[in-house]
């Protein structure tokens, strides 16, 4: 699962591409409306590619957290992050038996389903094969 290209924005809701830098800013797309917007030095913006979910052992990339509720899901949408709290940590505990309790907080939980709907509607949630058999296709 690729999330290169996708960042989020504090203050911003929803996710973003990356459709274009310069030195002073980037220039944004929503995946939610498809909008562009620019987002600037001053801005907190995480690369969705750099995140990782903290465990008792070791931290695991959100796109392999990810990947595994798109194959849970047969490639359909989570559960809803405003959904009861109780629910959303069985789930997270069935995908990922082992994520520490105490550093992963409840704001945490939620984002992470936000997140992967915002990506499953925007249809930019593709497993590996499918990705290199669209490249194939390509060439």
């Amino acid at each position: 699962m690729d999330l290169s290209g996708i960042i989020a924005i504090s203050g911003k809701p929803g996710l973003f591409k990356v459709v274009a830098s310069n030195r002073t800013s980037l220039v944004v797309e929503s995946l939610i409306d498809g909008r562009r917007t620019t987002a600037l030095p001053t801005h907190r913006i995480s690369a969705l590619e750099d995140i990782s979910i903290y465990t008792e052992d070791d931290d695991v990339p959100l796109k392999d957290v990810y990947s595994t509720i798109f194959d849970k899901e047969n490639g359909g949408a989570a559960p809803n992050h405003k959904g009861d709290m109780a629910e959303l940590k069985q789930y997270l505990e069935s995908i990922l038996p082992n994520y520490d309790e105490d550093r992963v907080y409840n704001s945490d939980i939620k984002k992470l389903f936000q997140w992967y709907n915002v990506l499953h509607s925007a249809d930019a949630l593709k497993q590996e094969s499918e990705e290199e058999a669209v490249a194939d296709e390509e060439e």
